[in-house]
Order: structure tokens, then sequence, then C-alpha cells
């Protein structure tokens, strides 16, 4: 079933009985004891606090590369203004809005929310919705409004409106009564300085590649968007427990691509759980281009993304919303999520969860744009800074042992990385909780 989110592994406590959930649309109910076993959000830790209005005459000010914070009341419709000056009247915007539920709230499959920019007139300039799906599990979703460059509608400078709705779709009594918390991340992406290409690529390899081999290295994911874990090509292991999400990124140049398969260990215990596992990708300004999720039933099973092309400029004018997602350079984000029912039926773990990252493509320059975007480097492979690399444990305490060096990859997508070890640390397989964050000004 496509839909998504993330990871987890470990030992199993002795199941729980439970009754067998019927796939993805049956029992709503979330399991609290799990839920709060599950690591928050990790908000940006300079976001701003701001709080929409309900209309446009008082409605706060967003400005491009600065990260806010608010919160959504129950059936809310709140209002901001994102305003582009003269100079940026060809440039792209875009304002992506990540919700976040409280991890004892009960969600449907549809509940999410709905994010449109409007020009002066109130003209849509974009529609994006985001919803809970088939794990029915509350974690944070992301809905990516534009107001893109070029197109008949909505040019010029001036202020558009930009307005957050929640979709509340449960009955009374059984929906997600109280606040969500926001964090909204606006980003510009200048016009280019020569023309550039108008059409989609050509066609391109989409068969599936087998999965990557080999033992799995210890790493866990960062607990949000601007806490997401670096990481390259490889096999990955992580530990999840029932309604926990955790964050990668993976820096892709111009020409790259990802491939990416979640497999979720098995666990002792009887039943099924639908949407329990969940395989997110999303572009560097937090646009969806594809999800997917397993049904379970305690069997280890592995989830794919669909194969998806390279990175290109052009990608922005194909008609398959996977593809145009996959528009520019930058942090690629692999986002799971292990949903909080299966708490109930199988036990509350941790699961183990690896993670399987294939990386190729033939890099090359990317267009040239006219001037900088914002945030500076959101469009930006090479010189990303710090990717994740473990090494063994030399004379270590036995076998669950793995020590993680950072090494910084300059140029990475152009293939002239030049490798700095600037320091490790031991992680015990028991402690895969346990985080590190590579921070920098989100996309």
């Amino acid at each position: 079933m496509r839909r998504h989110r993330r990871t987890a592994w470990g030992r199993y406590r002795a199941p729980l009985t439970a009754a067998i959930l019927a796939l993805g649309l049956c029992g709503t109910g979330a399991f609290p004891a799990a839920a709060a076993d599950a690591p928050g959000y990790a908000f940006s830790p300079g976001a701003r606090t701001v709080e929409g209005a309900t209309g446009t005459a008082d409605a706060p000010r967003l400005d491009a590369g600065r990260v806010y914070r608010g919160s959504l009341p129950e059936h809310g419709r709140l209002t901001y203004d994102l305003h582009l000056a003269e100079t940026d009247a060809d440039a792209t915007a875009y304002v992506p809005v990540t919700a976040v539920p409280s991890p004892d709230a009960t969600v449907t499959a549809t509940d999410g929310i709905r994010v449109s920019v409007r020009d002066a007139h109130g003209t849509a300039c974009s529609y994006a919705t985001a919803r809970f799906g088939a794990a029915l599990s509350p974690h944070p979703v992301t809905a990516l409004g534009k107001r893109e460059a070029g197109k008949a509608l909505c040019q010029g400078a001036g202020t558009y409106s930009v307005l957050v709705e929640r979709l509340d779709t449960g009955s009374a009594g059984t929906g997600s009564a109280g606040r969500w918390d926001l964090e909204i991340a606006p980003v510009l992406e200048p016009r280019l300085s020569a023309p550039g290409p108008s059409e989609a690529p050509g066609a391109w390899d989409s068969a599936t590649p087998e999965p990557l081999a080999g033992a799995p290295r210890d790493l866990p994911g960062g607990a949000g968007f601007t806490a997401a874990r670096p990481l390259g090509q490889g096999v990955w292991r992580t530990a999840l427990v029932p309604g926990q999400t955790q964050f990668y990124k993976v820096p892709l140049d111009w020409g790259r691509r990802v491939r990416a398969t979640a497999e979720l260990g098995g666990a002792q215990g009887h039943g099924y759980v639908g949407g329990a596992l969940d395989l997110a990708l999303y572009n560097p300004v937090r646009g969806l281009a594809d999800d997917a999720s397993l049904g379970y039933t305690g069997v280890r099973r592995p989830v794919s993304l669909v194969p998806l092309p390279p990175v290109e400029y052009a990608n922005r004018y194909a008609a398959p919303a996977a593809v145009t997602a996959l528009r520019f350079a930058g942090d690629y984000y692999l986002v799971l999520h292990l949903s909080d029912r299966l708490g109930g039926t199988f036990g509350r773990g941790p699961y183990d969860v690896t993670l399987r990252v294939r990386v190729d493509g033939r890099a090359h320059a990317g267009p040239g744009y006219a001037g900088r975007p914002v945030p500076d480097g959101v469009f930006t492979a090479a010189e990303r800074g710090a990717v994740v690399a473990p090494v063994p444990v030399a004379g270590g305490s036995g076998g669950d042992g793995t020590a993680l060096k950072l090494v910084a990859a300059g140029g990475f997508g152009l293939g002239t990385a030049s490798l700095l070890v600037l320091g490790g640390w031991t992680v015990a397989a028991r402690r895969a909780q346990s985080r590190f964050r590579a921070q920098k000004p989100t996309a």
C-alpha cells in the first residue's frame, strides 16, 4: 500500500493479546503507553514563535530563510502573509508546513492539513494536503505551498496569503482534539540567469535495482527535519518504538538519485497492523516525492520507494508529482514512521528496522541561478558538511559497539570528496535511541 514513514529494530517483549486490526480502515485508537515512549518532534532550535490570524487583515508576515513555530486549533484555519519584493518577483516561493499532533491524539486516515497560497485577489496559486494515512497514528505530516514563477496566475511582486487548514474528518468524540504544533520554513528559489530547459526530461532507467547487500551498521535517525541524520549509500539499522518518527538526509547533486528500502524486523505475536511502517522521501524544501507503507503480521517485511529519476531542473515540467519534486539538488529527506498501533498487537518494542540506501547517477553542473536562494546553500549538494560513516571498533566491548566518525565530504556529488575525520564515539546497539544531530539552516 502506498503511504509513508519510519524504522525500528531490537528484541521483542512478550506479545499482547489484541484483536486483529483491519487494513488501515478500522480501529482509530492510539496506544498512549507506546506513544509516550516515542521521542517527540525536534523543532528548529532557532524557530520564531508566530500565531496565524483568522483573516488576511492581521496576518503575520513570513520571511524566507527563517523557521517559524506555531499551533493549529481543532478545525482551525490560519492565515499568514508572504511578501515578495520587486527583486523576488521572478523567484519561486515554497512554504512547507509541518503539523505535529500530540502523541496521544486519536487520528483517522483522512485527518491532516491543507496548505494553499493565494494572491491579493484570492486566486489560488497552489493547494497541497498531507494526511495521516493507513498508519492511523499521530506523527509529523508536511504539506508544501508554492508560488511558482512563470505560471499564468499569481505573478509579480506583492503580498501573498498562506492559508493553513486543519482537516478533522473524524466523528464527534473520535476526532483529534487539541492543538497541533506547526513548523513553517519558507524558501525562495531565484530565477535562472539564462533561459533553461522548458520541457521535462525524456526516458530514464526506471528498473528496480537489487537492494544493497551487506551487514547493517547502526545509525539512529534524528527527530525532525533540522535534526535529520546525514547518511550516504549503505545498509543502516535503527530502532523504533511504536509512534516514533526518524529523519535522515541524503545529499544529492544534479544528475544523482536515491533509492531506498526499509525492512521491519520480525516480532512475536499474532495479528495484523495496516500501515505499520511508513517510508517517505522529501525534497530540500520538504515537498513529498514518494511514500510507501506496509502491512505487518509479525514477519520481517520490506517496503520500497518507487524508482525515481535523477535530480534535474527540468523535472518541474513533468506531470507526475513524484518527478516534479526532484527539481533541485540539495538534501533529500528519508523519513521513517512506526505506527503506534503495533504496541497493542506485537508489544512496545523497540523494533528492528534496516534501511538500504543506494545513490547513483552521473553528477553534473546545475543551472545557473540569477541570485542566491534563501536560505543560502539550500540547493547545493557539494560541501554539504558532515556525512556519518560507521567504522568497526578496534578492541571494543563485544560485538554490539560501533564507532561513528564524522566525515566531511567536500564536493560530495562531483566525486571530489576529501575525507576528514572529525571525531568518533561508541554507540551500543541497545542504546540506538541516543542522538547525534547534524544541523544546518532548514530548507
